[in-house]
This record gives structure tokens, C-alpha cells and sequence, in this order.
């Protein structure tokens, strides 16, 4: 059994981490003292004590315990545990942990509900994933959401300490402890309680003499210290995090989220967004910034890991840096919900391609007005549908390039 699963805790006391959930007069400790176990769903990345505390939730309440995984379960298990109810096992209440929800498919989620709604199945499931897409509205609805943090590194430190101690006594054997080596892994398994564990025990497998040095728990650190899953939440939340950074001009942060990427070897997520970025919220506040990047990024495709970071660098920082505008996106916006709602009207007459006009044609001939014959190539006309005609969906952005083209036009157009 592995160390994680031999000194897990039984009790809240030892749990590390979300204090914002456990202690004093804290949601989760009220609902265990409460004696009434209402249905919940613990939400957050792996190796942060989900599953700990929901048995040790479970173990304290006086009901029937059962205990499912998602990624096992069929639909014969959970016709089982229904088949309890009303018999003398479930007399007192059946208590259902069901670890990894979001693996069940919807008609399983469903079989439950009957019973989470009249209260003969209490449920408390885990997911590493945004229960608000995974798991059916039904049961979300019936459910408190609790969501759980990775581990800070000062509160790793007190498990790794006691992996430590507890493998010492196991294995006879005094462990000298580099104080450097402790932060080191503390900090390096991205909150995870459970790779932090598994680094201990291999540094306890492979400790010279007992000494686990910083140079040891360098080389046995897990990878870990960035969350990353391309399918999962922490894929679009990095995705979020890099795009909100460059948005609001911090380029610290915004190379920062990018190095997170980079390392994950997913470059292709990154140039994607960055292109997006330098339209969206860049724009024409400096059009340039497209051209650029777009170069930017195929060098990247070009050069391949890990060359690709430097052009990808120069990207991230150009548009972290660079004046911002969001004019386009909200003058398409705008445009995009009009004719989502049908308000499209017909083309103005003198627009339409040349063609013989009806019978019933109130105007005839096409009459448009050539701009290029005018002086400033500009003359006055209708070009919105009739129903449109006043609509504006562009507004100028407080940039200096939009300023000029604002001031060019008021000029050319006689507006004040």
C-alpha cells in the first residue's frame, strides 16, 4: 500500500489543507457535528483530500456506507445499492460516496436521482472536474458543491514531515532531513499530498546513509508542479489566466502562464490563444500586433521545443506591452446579436448587384454613388438595410490610431 493510503487521515484534525472548508466553525466541520449528512459534491484537483474527507464524513455518520468509483461502476452496482433500501441494511439511512462522478454517464446519474430526492440515498461525490459541466443539473441541483484548493507548500510540509516519520519507524532507519529538501518538494508537486508522499517515499528508497538532500529530492520530484490536462479544467483556466494577464497589461504574469504551457509541450494551445488575444483585445489599437504574431507563431511551429519558447516569448510580451483595444470585437459583437435576433432588413437598393429591375420596383435604375469619384473618395449614402440605417456597432477606442482614424473621418465627413 502506498504511503499516502497508509497515513491517511481518519480524523479532520490531520488533514492538511482547506482550511477554508475544515476548522473551527468552518462548512465542512459544522455539517460532521450537525449529525445530518446532506448531499455533496467535493470538486477540485486530485491529491488534495477529497476522498479523505468525504470517508472520514462517511465513517462518522450512522448510515449504511457504500462506496463506488466512477470509473468502475456499472449500472448493476447502483441497482444494487437501491436494492437496499426498505430492507433492514437500509433501515437507518444508505450513505453513497461515490468517488469520480463525471465518469458515470447520464442515465446513471439519473437512476440515482429518485432516491437522493426522497432522501433514502444520501450522496457524496468527488470530481476533478467542473461539476457544473459534468455532473447532471438534476443531482447538481440536490447537491452542495464544495470546492477544494491545492495544498500550500507550508502545509505540505507538516505531511511530508510525517511520511518522513512514519517510514522511519517502518523501516528502522533515522532520516536526516535537509530543511532546503523539504521546501523543495513541498513546493515542486503543485499541492498534490499525494505525490508529495510518493516523492518521500522513493527519497527514503534511494537516501544515502539516511540523508535526504536537496541535490535527492531534485532529481525525485514529480514534474508536478503545474497542473495540466488538456481535456480537463486546468487546461482552460491556464488558457483564462494567460489571456485575462495580457488583457490587463501585466507581462510578468502573462510569460509566466505561457512558461506553464510551454512546458507542458503545448504550444499549439498557446499560439492559438495569442492570435486570438492579438485581435480580440489588442485590435486596432495596434493592427500590427496580427502580422507579428502570426510570424511570431509560425516560427514556433517552424523551430519545434525548445527554440519554439523564444519567438512564442517575444509574442506574449509584444502583446502584454502593446496599447489595447476591444472596438472590433464589440463592433462584431454587436453586429453577431443583431442578426442572431433577425433584425437583418433588405439591401439598400443601390447596393445590390446591377440587375434588371421589377415591375413593381418604386425606384428604378440602381443610383449608387461611386466613392472614388468624389473628392477624399468619400461621398454620403445609405449602405445599412432600411430597418438599420441609424444602427452604430463601432465605436471608436481611446488609442491613438483609433484617434486619428476618428479625427481623418470627422474631417472627410464633415461630423463634429
Amino acid at each position: 500500500m502506498p504511503l499516502a493510503d497508509r497515513i491517511r487521515p481518519t480524523t479532520l484534525n490531520d488533514v492538511v489543507g482547506q482550511s477554508h472548508l475544515i476548522g473551527e466553525n468552518k462548512p465542512l466541520t459544522r455539517v460532521i457535528q450537525s449529525g445530518k449528512i446532506p448531499n455533496m459534491i467535493f470538486y477540485g484537483p486530485s491529491g488534495v483530500g477529497k476522498t479523505t474527507i468525504a470517508r472520514i464524513i462517511a465513517e462518522s455518520a450512522n448510515m449504511r456506507l457504500h462506496k463506488l468509483n466512477g470509473t468502475s461502476a456499472s449500472t448493476a452496482d447502483i441497482k444494487s445499492i437501491v436494492s437496499e433500501i426498505d430492507t433492514f441494511f437500509g433501515s437507518s439511512g444508505i450513505l453513497l460516496y461515490l468517488d469520480e462522478i463525471q465518469y458515470l454517464n447520464k442515465k446513471q446519474q439519473q437512476s440515482l436521482l429518485e432516491y437522493i430526492e426522497d432522501g433514502s440515498i444520501t450522496l457524496i461525490a468527488s470530481t476533478t472536474e467542473n461539476p457544473y459541466f459534468y455532473v447532471y443539473n438534476a443531482i447538481l441541483s440536490r447537491s452542495t458543491v464544495f470546492e477544494f484548493k491545492p495544498v500550500a507548500p507550508e502545509e505540505l510540509e507538516k505531511a511530508i514531515r510525517r511520511g518522513f516519520d512514519v517510514l522511519s519507524k517502518e523501516n528502522n532507519t533515522e532520516y536526516k532531513l535537509d530543511d532546503e529538501a523539504v521546501r523543495y518538494i513541498s513546493c515542486g508537486c503543485g499541492g498534490d499530498v499525494r505525490k508529495s508522499l510518493n516523492t518521500v517515499e522513493l527519497c527514503a528508497l534511494t537516501a544515502v546513509d539516511g540523508n535526504v538532500t536537496l541535490e535527492l529530492a531534485q532529481e525525485l520530484t514529480q514534474r508536478s508542479n503545474m497542473r495540466y490536462d488538456r481535456d480537463g479544467d486546468q487546461h482552460y483556466d491556464l488558457l483564462s489566466a494567460l489571456q485575462k494577464s495580457i488583457r490587463g497589461s501585466d507581462e510578468n504574469a502573462a510569460i509566466h502562464y505561457a512558461a506553464r504551457l510551454i512546458a507542458a509541450g503545448d504550444i499549439i494551445s498557446l499560439s492559438r490563444r495569442l492570435l486570438v488575444i492579438a485581435s480580440e483585445d489588442i485590435g486596432l489599437a495596434y493592427p500590427m500586433a496580427v502580422p507579428i504574431v502570426k510570424a511570431c507563431v509560425d516560427s514556433a511551429m517552424q523551430l519545434g521545443l525548445p527554440e519554439a519558447r523564444i519567438p512564442l516569448a517575444e509574442a506574449v510580451i509584444l502583446l502584454a506591452t502593446a496599447p489595447k483595444s476591444n472596438s472590433a470585437y464589440m463592433a462584431i459583437a454587436a453586429a453577431m446579436e443583431d442578426i442572431e435576433n433577425g433584425e437583418v432588413g433588405d439591401f439598400p437598393r443601390h447596393l445590390q448587384n446591377e440587375h434588371c429591375d421589377g415591375v413593381d420596383a418604386k425606384i428604378k435604375g440602381q443610383h449608387y454613388l461611386y466613392p472614388h469619384d468624389y473628392p477624399n473618395h468619400w461621398v454620403q449614402q445609405q449602405y445599412l438595410p432600411d430597418a438599420l440605417k441609424d444602427r452604430i456597432y463601432y465605436r471608436y477606442g481611446e488609442n491613438k490610431h483609433e484617434k486619428g482614424a476618428q479625427e481623418y473621418w470627422k474631417k472627410i465627413k464633415n461630423l463634429p
